[in-house]
């Protein structure tokens, strides 16, 4: 996959935290081995690693790759798994604790001695020290209220941030090919299971899984928020929930519609995901024009108070 990644044109992939992943650090040392440009965007959890270390480690590994590391903070949600890697922490602490953690980063990143003693307190961790805010895929009007909001966060903190979007993608030759292929994901998926992974994912202390389970309240039919956006993957499986679905020129659209919301870094998956990172490349990347996209943002004609600084690249994840 992540040969296929590399070759392909993609700039980078996720490697996931969570009880059902392996090690994010490790996996990324093992893939930067066998490819050649492809970035690593490592997730790391703030209370199951102290920042000084996990700081050394993104160091090194930037340094051993020559700027291959990505890093993305995750606070957790999933309260039976935290408790399992002895985080008893709730929802409040855990990103009081992510403000220490990135203050600590931020400080040993500036070059600085930092000698810090801390108490957990209430703070926007996301206005106060993130560079990119990552949203998982809920509807346009959705994301540009999110967009909206963070960005008066980060106003208030005198900073400004680059945003991101979370999402599957099923793209086939034909609209109804994609929409067919998407029934098919979850055919034998029962009402009974449906409310099952619901039940389960519903314990999850996080407000992103929340607005996720929303998503899903209209049944099987409500799953489909508008043609070519589909919240079928959210039945059963927990974080994102939703799937752009359509052809090249279907996806592609939607694709700049977020764009034009400020949304510049775009990280995608599918099922397989080999075989699908194939058909985004196939049929979506020759719909994008993102230098075009990225000279619009900078004219300001983009319907954003942020960059849209897409790469020459586009973004992928696991």
């Amino acid at each position: 996959m992540a040969r296929a990644a590399d070759s392909l044109g993609y700039e980078g992939v996720l490697l996931p935290t969570g009880r059902g992943c392996e090690d994010a650090w490790v996996t990324a040392a093992g893939l930067a081995a066998v490819t050649q440009r492809l970035k690593f965007l490592v997730a790391i959890r703030p209370g199951l690693v102290s920042p000084t270390l996990a700081y050394r480690m993104a160091s090194t590994f930037d340094r051993q790759t020559r700027g291959r590391i990505l890093v993305n903070v995750v606070t957790g949600g999933d309260v039976e798994e935290m408790h399992g890697d002895g985080l008893f922490l709730s929802h409040d602490e855990r990103y009081a604790q992510t403000d220490e953690f990135l203050s600590i980063w931020r400080g040993l990143d500036h070059g600085e001695t930092v000698d810090h003693t801390g108490d957990y307190y209430r703070v926007q961790v996301a206005a106060k020290y993130i560079d990119l805010y990552l949203t998982w895929g809920e509807p346009p009007q959705q994301v540009a209220e999110k967009i909206k909001r963070t960005r008066e966060l980060a106003a208030a903190e005198g900073r400004e941030l680059r945003f991101g979007i979370r999402l599957h993608v099923i793209v086939r030759d034909t609209n109804q090919e994609a929409h067919d292929d998407a029934e098919k994901l979850i055919q034998h998926i029962t009402p009974e299971i449906a409310a099952q992974g619901q039940k389960a994912l519903a314990k999850y202390d996080s407000d992103g899984q929340r607005r996720m389970l929303e998503l899903q309240r209209g049944g099987r039919e409500g799953l489909w928020l508008r043609p070519d956006l589909w919240a079928g993957v959210g039945q059963v499986r927990g974080g994102a929930g939703t799937a752009m679905v359509g052809d090249g020129a279907t996806v592609a659209s939607l694709i700049q519609d977020y764009a034009a919301l400020g949304i510049d870094t775009f990280i995608l998956s599918g099922y397989p995901h080999l075989e699908e990172a194939y058909h985004f490349a196939e049929h979506v990347f020759p719909r994008l024009s993102l230098k075009r996209l990225a000279d619009q943002s900078r004219r300001g004609e983009v319907v954003a108070n942020g960059a849209v600084s897409v790469s020459d690249r586009a973004h992928v994840s696991r």
